[in-house]
C-alpha cells in the first residue's frame, strides 16, 4: 500500500436498523452494488456489514452499512457527503426509495453543489457534485 493520504477519511460506517431496506435505498439511489463483508472474528457479537465498492488497500474514503447491537441509526452527528456527477440525479431517487429531502440542490460557490437528505434509516446524508 502506498503511504500517501489523498483523502483524510479512511473509512465510514452508516448504522442501520433494517439492513435490507438500507441496502435497497443505497443501491437504488446511487446505482451501486454493496458487497457482504465477513463478521470480524474478534467481535463477541454478530454484525452485518455491506460495503460500498472501492480499493480497501489504499487511502481514501470507503465504508459500509453496519447493523450492530447497541448502535442505532438516525441519532448521529457525522454527515457523510457522497460524490455525484450531478447531485440532482441522486436527489431525484431519494423519496422513491424511502428517504426524505432536507434541502434540495444548492450552490456552495466555487466548491460546487450539495443536497441534504435523510436515508431510509433516518441518517442525514449529503450529496455533492461540481455541476
Amino acid at each position: 500500500m502506498e503511504n500517501k493520504k489523498d483523502n483524510t477519511i479512511g473509512w465510514f460506517e452508516v448504522y442501520v436498523e433494517d439492513m435490507q431496506r438500507a441496502k435497497n435505498f443505497y443501491e437504488s439511489v446511487f446505482r451501486v452494488e454493496l458487497k457482504r463483508l465477513p463478521n470480524p472474528a474478534s467481535l463477541e457479537h454478530e454484525i452485518e456489514m455491506l460495503a460500498f465498492s472501492g480499493n480497501m488497500k489504499s487511502y481514501g474514503a470507503n465504508g459500509a452499512l453496519v447493523k450492530m447491537p447497541g448502535h442505532s441509526s438516525g441519532k448521529n452527528s457525522v454527515l457523510i457527503y457522497f460524490a455525484c456527477e450531478d447531485c440532482a440525479i441522486e436527489e431525484s431517487r431519494v423519496k422513491e426509495f424511502g428517504g426524505k429531502i432536507e434541502k434540495s440542490k444548492f450552490s456552495i460557490g466555487e466548491y460546487g453543489f450539495i443536497s441534504l437528505a435523510y436515508d431510509s434509516e433516518g441518517n442525514m446524508i449529503g450529496l455533492h457534485s461540481f455541476k
